[in-house]
């Protein structure tokens, strides 16, 4: 009798943006172990609600946790970034270019450099003003604006005036999915080639992409989960691992 040669799907590891714990994913998480998924969402350093030392955590602290997730799966998982964790996703994918089955940055791009190196506060509050201001909130419901709102914790300031060092060049080959949802991706790409993009600074190295187009919020999570639980699992099962 022949074995079955079917692939099982790569974990997926699921990092929220600025402000935001692992909750922020429970829809989109349901969606992928209902299709069969293992995952893991991420609550960075800092970033629970009783956090005590939030000024003391480090760029290097959220990539170091990051790291430790994806060395604590039992395969190359495919690590899945939103907004600001397209930095410290970044480094994480240069720490460990050949444990990482794929990237996938969810409305975000490899962040090279300081997000703001003058940044001087011990923590970043949200701004709801400013920021229901600046991004797309197309899709999300009054109750999931208010959840944002009331769960939000300040963002350790570390984080966000630091720059992490990369090391490995092998980076640029882990293959990458962008999933674009605040605007198209030829706009990501014309904006990737400006001088001074340093969120999307990475664009420019990677040699391996896929663009997804998915015209939503900035937190597909909360406007479009299933959709977007469709493209990562896609991504998982492209780069599982075949049984032994």
């Amino acid at each position: 009798m022949s074995q079955s040669t079917s692939t099982a799907p790569a974990p997926v590891i699921l990092v929220p943006g600025f402000w935001l714990g692992a909750w922020a994913w429970d829809e989109v998480a349901a969606e992928l172990r209902a299709a069969g998924c293992d995952v893991r969402a991420l609550t960075l350093p800092g970033l629970s609600p009783d956090a005590q030392d939030r000024a003391d955590v480090t760029a290097e602290d959220h990539v170091a946790a990051i790291c430790a997730a994806v060395e604590a799966s039992d395969s190359p998982p495919v690590l899945a970034v939103h907004s600001g964790t397209g930095f410290s996703g970044y480094a994480a994918s240069d720490r460990l270019a050949g444990r990482v089955a794929a990237m996938v940055y969810v409305d975000t791009a490899p962040g090279i450099g300081a997000m703001d190196p003058g940044f001087t506060g011990g923590e970043l509050p949200m701004d709801w003003a400013s920021l229901s201001a600046e991004e797309n909130l197309d899709g999300l419901s009054p109750e999931q604006l208010a959840t944002f709102q009331e769960r939000a914790v300040p963002q350790p300031g570390g984080v966000v005036r630091e720059a992490v060092e990369l090391r490995d060049d092998s980076r640029r080959d882990v293959p990458t999915t962008i999933i674009c949802t605040s605007f198209p991706a030829e706009q990501y790409r014309a904006y990737a080639e400006q001088e001074e993009a340093g969120w999307l600074a990475g664009i420019r190295e990677l040699r391996n992409v896929e663009w997804v187009d998915l015209p939503t919020s900035h937190w597909p999570m909360w406007s479009r989960p299933r959709e977007l639980a469709v493209v990562l699992g896609d991504v998982a099962r492209r780069h599982g691992a075949s049984p032994a």
